[in-house]
């Protein structure tokens, strides 16, 4: 009998934050359509990533996987960081 996995949720987000050790705040931002107007709306959600070698700096756009819970507040982790700020 096999056990599967479901696909983990993976974002896309510019860091905030590195003030912590080992941990970086990612900014993911959404485009929603207002359901009575039609119009666009951007919305912000901050996740509380797993950076494990301390290499990130704020302004990188990264991408981040869930995991399982590592704290309090961090179930996410650092896959890679697509963009280097200058």
């Amino acid at each position: 009998m096999e056990i599967t996995r479901a696909r983990r949720k993976e974002r896309t987000g510019v860091v905030k934050s590195n003030k912590m050790n080992k941990s970086i705040i990612v900014t993911v931002t959404r485009t929603v359509k207002h359901p009575k107007y039609g119009k666009y709306i951007k919305k912000q959600s901050s996740f509380m990533a797993h950076d494990e070698k301390n290499e990130c700096n704020p302004g990188d756009k990264v991408r981040i996987m869930e995991t399982r819970p590592l704290s309090k507040n961090k179930c996410w982790r650092l896959v890679e960081i697509i963009e280097k700020t200058k």
